[in-house]
C-alpha cells in the first residue's frame, strides 16, 4: 500500500547513543523507551489506517471506476486510454501525497524533540563523568524522550482532522 515506506520511515529510536555509555544502566528504564517506541509505531498505524478508512479508500475506489471506464473504450487509441487512466488517478495521488506530507511533518517534529533531548543530555556529559552520573543522564534523555513521545501523539487527533477537512475541500 502506499503508506509502507511511511511505516518504515525513520521513527527516532529512544536509545541513548552508545558512546555515551557502552553498558546496561540500572536506573534507566529501556523498557518504557521500547514501549513508549511500539506505542508510537501502533499510533501511527491505526492513524494511518483511520485516514485510508475514512477518506482515501473511498477516492481509491472511484480511481479505478473511472480507470475502469477508461479501458472500457475498446475503439479508444491506447494513448488514449493511457491518458484518461492517469487522469483518472491524479486526485488520488494528489491527496496520498498531501497525507505522506503531513505524516512526514509530525514525524519530523517527533525526531526533533528527540534529538533535543539527546543533545541536552550529550552537553552535560564530560570525560570525567562517572557511570552513576552518565545512568542519571540515560534516564534523564528517556523521560525527555517519552515525554516527545506522548506530546507529540496528542497532537495525531489534530492532524487527522486537518487532513480530513483538507481533503474534504479538495484543497491538497
Amino acid at each position: 500500500m502506499w503508506f509502507r515506506p511511511l511505516l518504515r520511515a525513520s521513527l527516532p529510536r529512544l536509545i541513548l547513543d552508545t558512546r555515551i555509555s557502552p553498558g546496561p544502566t540500572k536506573q534507566a528504564n529501556p523498557v518504557m523507551a521500547q514501549e513508549s517506541q511500539a506505542k508510537v509505531e501502533k499510533s501511527i498505524k491505526a492513524f494511518i489506517n483511520d485516514i485510508d478508512r475514512t477518506h482515501l479508500r473511498s477516492m481509491e475506489q472511484a480511481m479505478h471506476e473511472c480507470a475502469a471506464q477508461c479501458c472500457a473504450q475498446k475503439t479508444a487509441p491506447m494513448d488514449e486510454v493511457h491518458g484518461c487512466v492517469e487522469n483518472c488517478q491524479k486526485t488520488t495521488l494528489r491527496a496520498q501525497q498531501f497525507v505522506q506530507e503531513e505524516l512526514g511533518r509530525f514525524q519530523q517534529s517527533l525526531s526533533q524533540c528527540v534529538m533535543a533531548c539527546q543533545d541536552r543530555v550529550k552537553d552535560k556529559v564530560t570525560p570525567e563523568s562517572s557511570q552513576n552520573e552518565i545512568t542519571q543522564l540515560r534516564g534523564e534523555f528517556e523521560t525527555c524522550a517519552i515525554q516527545c513521545c506522548d506530546t507529540n501523539l496528542a497532537r495525531l487527533p489534530d492532524i487527522a482532522q486537518k487532513i480530513g477537512v483538507t481533503l474534504k475541500s479538495d484543497k491538497y
